[in-house]
């Protein structure tokens, strides 16, 4: 066994590979670039090198310094954990070449399946169903339009070494194909070196469906079950569990074995995924093959028991696996969100600075501690006061919940999703949120094309739908006596003027364009020792209580006996006088005032805010990569006027209108602020 080993990776999932690394007694090494120094991986591990600037191309994609780095500290193997140079066959084979072990597949297998030209005919070859394509690359749009009518529409139009949603297009006609062939192309060029596209028949109400697999250097090859990955945005999976909802015991074994027997076709030694689409019918048909240990792995953890980062390393130092297909276990139900730092309510634009505030649910499930049964796990690589830069991936933390069956999974979720802060950034916490509660989903009646079917014109507060909205009312009724409790409490208050709580009150929940609705409520039978109020609010009874610390931004306790977890912040930016009350998604901004205060405040003249019509402005934090227009330059709506780039992700700018630019405000290059003034029109 290794005593030392090199993770060649950042963020969450090198924390996650030095948890096991530290329960098997390995030291560890982290590398870094200058964005990472004070990074989480880095101070967890061992040792760390720095490795080179803040892009990845010049740190986390440069193999000889990473080389270097494990012969300098005495590591005899390196963890590429996802992402980067981890499905990199040169970077495998230079690993081996240089004398170190590379903790992953033979760099023959990632070869052969990296390739998703070669691996389809491979797997071909090994009896897996595949998809009706076209596996040559194509030279032009016109042929690609040509070979798109013979397959049939609608088609789906591949880069070659794509991934991540990355140079990939559904096309239902010909304009779609020529256009999304050229897309794909530049796509691809540009993020993997490689423009070689290919064209294969889409299948309609698809399920992405995945096995997870295990092989050994001596032969032996076991799948571990699968994981329902099809609650995807723009080809970025946001929810997987493990096992699928759908599909029967016959098709989770015929997938199984033929993920084994195509592992096996390329001697594969290491953990992989073999992807695959299923029909509304359980027809399934074979995607492509990860080489590399998948971001969603927590969940077959949960079910199966295993810990799939120990078994990659005892698989790479030689070892057998150290159990049969039979001895695969299906225990309960595990759901996985991503986290990311994204705002839902901006298009999922990348959100990027500081983590005022980090703290995540109560954990139970640990990484690496494959023991523990139902409850909570966070895999995270960030901390509260750290940054979260622009120059990686959005991912804040995965949250990971493992229940008994399904139901008490999703339950499990909500509650977590619930107690999870998050400050100084925005997160997809609200959107996972709706997600979970939306009843298809709880139904299980989904496939890959749900979120652009039920949210075809993107997120928006409206689409959260709280089962209770009255309960955000009383909770903020509830906490507003409760702090005005302990301010009448103070002691040296003048007398005759101390501070009078009553208890009648109007709660003025804040609306769009000054739309705001008013709501009478009591708040009466006070325990200060159980902070316990029964509140009344149009015709429902709540008996809240809660010890929850007042400073606290989440809050615990039980409304009319039953549990309840919600987040809860005095003042805003925009307005300090307001509560915001956030629960299952839904949030509220609400003004606690007497009747008498009420009467006045809807006296108040609605201020509208400046027409920003003239401007375009950044709708993210993000590096300037281009400015298509001039001043004096005049422009149609659609036109392409600037595109940003963060988190490895290029946004394009259109034009709402026609017009004419009056001035550029902000230069190419320059690192952009949300709401920051790019151009101004005349």
């Amino acid at each position: 066994m290794f005593t030392k080993i090199l993770i060649a990776n950042r963020g969450e999932i090198a924390c996650r590979v030095i948890a096991t690394a530290k329960k098997m007694g390995i030291a560890t090494v982290a590398v870094y670039s200058d964005a990472d120094a004070a990074a989480r991986h880095v101070k967890l591990a061992d040792e760390a090198v720095h490795i080179g600037a803040a892009p990845s191309r010049e740190s986390y994609l440069q193999a000889d310094r990473i080389i270097a780095a494990a012969k300098q500290t005495g590591a005899q193997a390196i963890h590429p954990g996802y992402g980067f140079l981890s499905e990199n066959e040169a970077f495998a084979k230079r690993v081996e070449e240089e004398g170190l072990v590379f903790i992953g597949p033979k760099h023959y297998a990632i070869a052969a399946m990296g390739d998703k030209i070669a691996s389809k005919k491979l797997a071909q070859q090994a009896g897996v169903s595949c998809i009706p394509g076209y596996n040559e690359p194509i030279a032009t749009p016109e042929q690609a339009v040509e070979i798109a009518r013979g397959i049939g529409y609608p088609v789906m139009i591949k880069a070659s070494a794509g991934g991540g949603g990355k140079g990939l297009r559904v096309a239902f006609n010909d304009k779609e194909a020529h256009e999304g062939f050229a897309s794909c192309q530049s796509e691809a060029r540009n993020s993997f070196g490689d423009d070689r596209v290919f064209i294969e028949k889409f299948v309609q109400e698809p399920r992405h469906i995945e096995i997870q697999v295990l092989g050994d250097a001596h032969g032996n090859v076991i799948y571990l079950n699968e994981r329902e990955c099809s609650i995807q945005r723009r080809h970025q999976k946001v929810i997987e569990e493990a096992p699928s909802p759908f599909i029967s015991e016959a098709t989770r074994r015929a997938m199984g074995e033929q993920a084994v027997a195509l592992a096996k076709a390329v001697k594969y030694q290491s953990a992989g995924t073999v992807e695959f689409v299923v029909g509304k019918d359980q027809d399934f048909y074979f995607l492509e093959m990860n080489t590399r240990l998948q971001v969603e792995h927590p969940v077959t953890e949960c079910i199966t028991g295993l810990d799939l980062v120990e078994l990659m390393i005892r698989v790479a130092a030689g070892e057998k696996l150290p159990l049969t297909q039979q001895d695969v276990k299906r225990d309960g139900w595990a759901i996985e969100c991503r986290i990311n730092a994204e705002d839902p309510f901006r298009n999922f634009l990348p959100s990027t600075g500081r983590l005022v505030r980090f703290a995540p649910p109560e954990q139970n499930l640990f990484q690496g501690e494959t023991d523990g049964r139902y409850g909570v796990r966070v895999d995270t690589g960030v901390y509260e006061g750290g940054e979260i830069p622009m120059f990686y991936d959005s991912m804040i933390a995965k949250l990971i919940v493992h229940g008994q069956d399904r139901d008490d999974a999703i339950a499990r979720m909500r509650a977590a999703l619930n107690g999870f802060v998050i400050r100084g950034i925005s997160s997809n916490i609200p959107f996972q949120a709706a997600l979970l509660a939306h009843p298809d989903f709880v139904s299980g009646n989904f496939n890959t094309g749900f979120i652009a079917e039920h949210y075809p014109h993107g997120f928006t507060a409206g689409d959260v739908q709280h089962d209770d909205p009255q309960f955000l009312v009383a909770l903020a009724a509830y906490m507003h006596r409760r702090f005005r409790a302990r301010a009448s409490g103070i002691s040296g208050q003048l007398a005759g003027h101390g501070v009078q709580v009553g208890e009648e009150f109007v709660v003025v929940t804040l609306g769009q364009g000054g739309q705001h609705q008013y709501h009478d409520v009591s708040v009466t039978d006070y325990e200060s020792e159980s902070g316990a109020s029964t509140v009344q609010v149009g015709g429902n009874t709540y008996r809240i209580a809660s010890r929850a610390h007042l400073g606290s931004a989440r809050v615990q306790g039980a409304c009319n006996g039953q549990g309840f977890t919600a987040q809860i912040e005095r003042g805003t930016a925009k307005n300090p006088l307001v509560l915001r009350i956030s629960h299952n998604g839904a949030q509220i901004d609400a003004m606690i005032l007497t009747p008498r205060r009420a009467e006045l405040f809807k006296l108040m003249p609605y201020k509208a805010p400046p027409d920003l019509s003239r401007f375009l402005l950044s709708p993210m934090p993000g590096l300037l990569v281009d400015v298509a227009v001039r001043p004096g330059q005049k422009v149609q709506a659609g036109e392409r006027l600037a595109v940003i780039e963060a988190m490895k992700m290029e946004n394009v700018l259109f034009a709402a209108r026609d017009g004419v630019v009056a001035k550029v405000a902000a230069d190419q290059g320059a690192s952009l602020s949300v709401d920051q003034v790019i151009l101004e029109f005349e």
